[in-house]
């Protein structure tokens, strides 16, 4: 006797929700679109990963969809250097070609050349 609930079409292909692409990478600089501060990616989530107190703080006319690519920055401003959790719809590239002064740099990358910061070799995957 078979059963057929035990076994699996290996022709069907499961549908999988289609994720956003990232518009920047890791060691990219880029700009928030609304406010004056700019920053180096170190690390991408492909959609929100954050807290939903996190996400409930942003005022709701300002709260970004969910769905996309969420980007980790050190980041700074006129007056101070942080970490940043940002929505990709809010970031642009930071066309100013200057290096960012964080004191997390050295922690994640080697250096800035061509716009871009370079991953130290023991962040890679």
């Amino acid at each position: 006797m078979t059963h057929p609930e035990r076994f699996t079409d290996v022709t069907s292909t499961p549908i999988l929700p289609q994720l956003p692409q990232a518009r920047f990478t890791i060691g990219d600089v880029v700009r928030h679109r609304l406010f004056d501060f700019r920053g180096v990616i170190f690390d991408v989530d492909p959609v929100f990963a954050n807290t939903e107190e996190w996400y409930e703080a942003i005022p709701e006319a300002l709260r970004p969809s969910k769905d996309q690519p969420f980007y980790h920055l050190l980041a700074e401003n006129a007056e101070q250097s942080y970490i940043a959790y940002v929505s990709q719809q809010n970031l642009v590239a930071d066309e100013t070609d200057e290096p960012v002064d964080h004191p997390g740099l050295d922690a994640y990358f080697n250096g800035y050349e061509g716009g871009r910061y370079e991953l130290r070799p023991e962040h890679r995957h």
